[in-house]
């Protein structure tokens, strides 16, 4: 069975794992839509801090997930049929919006399930974000030579 999630994956975290995990647990093919920038602007206020090419590459390197791949509209119903996804895995702040409810209604017309998940409290990359920017910056110490350096030209 191919099991199909979706996400930013910014800032990979255990949250994230525990995820991929559980989608591993439910078939035998974890296949990961990765958002592209401008998917995420849709629906969230800031864009990724990982380029979407190395989102994806960090998911690849991960035991539990075979296939990764972007997209870059909210129709979750092209990718579901090209990775012939059997379960649909979303998370708890999956709403009732159109595109959302598209895929609902095609994934269960065709027999397929939708699989809902409590997010790890653990962590998120929205945390993982604000934590950063809280932290105090530490003092640089810049320091200036007074060397002369001798300086070539070719003015003649």
């Amino acid at each position: 069975m191919v099991v199909y999630t979706v996400g930013t994956f910014d800032l990979l975290h255990v949250g994230h794992l525990a995820l991929l995990k559980h989608c591993a647990s439910l078939g035998n093919t974890v296949a990961v839509g990765v958002a592209s920038d401008e998917v995420v602007k849709l629906y969230k206020p800031n864009t990724p801090i990982i380029p979407l090419e190395q989102r994806i590459e960090m998911l690849l390197a991960l035991s539990c997930v075979d296939i990764a791949l972007p997209y870059h509209e909210l129709d979750y119903i092209t990718v579901c049929k090209q990775v012939k996804a059997d379960v649909f895995v979303v998370g708890e702040d999956w709403g009732k919006k159109p595109h959302n409810q598209g895929v609902e209604n095609y994934l269960k017309s065709q027999g397929k399930k939708i699989v809902q998940i409590q997010y790890n409290p653990k962590n998120s990359s929205t945390k993982i974000k604000a934590k950063v920017i809280a932290q105090p910056l530490a003092p640089v110490l810049v320091t200036c030579s007074t060397t002369k350096i001798p300086m070539l030209s070719n003015l003649g």
